[in-house]
């Protein structure tokens, strides 16, 4: 089953943070059907087997089959309810831990939807804050996105970006923004809420046909057996393999210092140099076309400084790309396997 590549993640993740804070609490955690929020999802199935833990799951599409399998053996609660729709919030049940990580991933689809995008990272997140118990925890997943803008890496949590409010990325850039500054306007109120800037992550727990272009080659490489690019390759990209991600978000949601935390990992390659691994490891040959073109408003290097969390949390093993890689193609095989589509 594709969902035990999830749960041996977690079990590797729960052992390497103390997550004690969590013994007869009530968690939340809303983008259960992502990357993020299904390795969270499976962190705590893992945890219910030892540990009195109240789980609500809040979706509104189906979930695919790999969340629906987290949630039925983790026996979570679930809630349908829509955080672009205003008159749901009222619902959201009041809780001990609160795990922000909806919101629209790709640049395809937070692109294409504006609106929803800014409304899920400001006014759900104010709705999911007011529903905090008293001692209790907020994690708000925010993005390298944030230092679009400016051209020196590696990136301090002290450095903004310099996009407009009219760029093409504006409405996941801009609510991402504000989503900080709102968690600060409660952390200043007395409230524990703490944001995190993701980096590039990657790893088990993606849906079939994910645009991102890690996801893109596998897809391409187990379906059409050879990848082939859509230009050279030269952008630069970090990479952190999402159990060391979720990992470091236990940590500074339980038990985070500061406001705001960098979070990524240390493998660097352009793209080109991904698809060849990827290739290499699949086994199959790569077509790179001599076209350099940039992705609309796509930043061309981001790279993260991790000072503060690898000093606050003594970080300093991160799982290399290749053994990432092999990880990711195994779930992305197993994916298509379950699903039955070729196509």
């Amino acid at each position: 089953m594709a969902v035990n590549i999830l749960l041996q993640d977690a079990n590797r993740i729960c052992s390497q943070v103390n997550l004690d804070k969590l013994q007869d609490s009530t968690v939340l955690l809303t983008g259960s059907s992502g990357l993020i929020g299904s390795s969270f999802l499976a962190c705590l199935c893992h945890l219910r087997k030892n540990a009195r833990i109240k789980v609500y799951v809040l979706i509104f599409s189906d979930p695919p089959r790999h969340v629906s399998e987290l949630i039925e053996e983790g026996n979570f609660e679930v809630i349908r309810l829509d955080l672009t729709n205003f008159s749901h919030y009222e619902n959201l049940p009041q809780s001990d831990i609160i795990i922000h990580a909806a919101g629209y991933g790709q640049p395809g689809l937070f692109m294409n939807n504006p609106v929803a995008t800014l409304q899920i990272n400001t006014a759900a997140t104010i709705a999911l804050l007011n529903h905090l118990n008293e001692n209790g925890h907020f994690l708000f997943l925010s993005s390298s996105e944030i230092y679009n803008g400016i051209h020196k890496p590696s990136f301090t949590e002290d450095d903004i970006g310099m996009t407009t409010p009219f760029h093409a990325r504006a409405s996941y850039v801009e609510g991402k923004r504000c989503g900080e500054a709102i968690c600060d306007a409660y952390r200043l109120q007395g409230l524990h809420a703490v944001s995190a800037r993701l980096g590039h992550t990657y790893g088990p727990g993606t849906r079939k046909h994910d645009k991102r272009a890690l996801n893109s080659f596998i897809e391409k490489a187990l379906m059409q057996n050879k990848i082939e690019m859509l230009d050279d390759g030269h952008a630069i990209r970090t990479y952190c393999y999402i159990a060391d991600t979720v990992e470091l978000l236990w940590q500074i949601l339980l038990y985070g210092k500061a406001p705001v935390y960098n979070v990524g990992g240390k493998s660097t390659v352009t793209i080109a140099q991904l698809a060849e691994l990827i290739g290499r490891i699949t086994g199959v040959p790569i077509i790179i076309p001599k076209i350099h073109q940039e992705v609309s408003g796509a930043p061309e290097d981001v790279r993260l400084d991790l000072t503060r969390i690898e000093s606050e949390f003594a970080k300093q093993e991160y799982i290399d790309l290749e053994e990432g890689l092999a990880k990711t193609i195994d779930w992305q095989r197993r994916l298509y396997e379950l699903t039955g589509d070729p196509n």
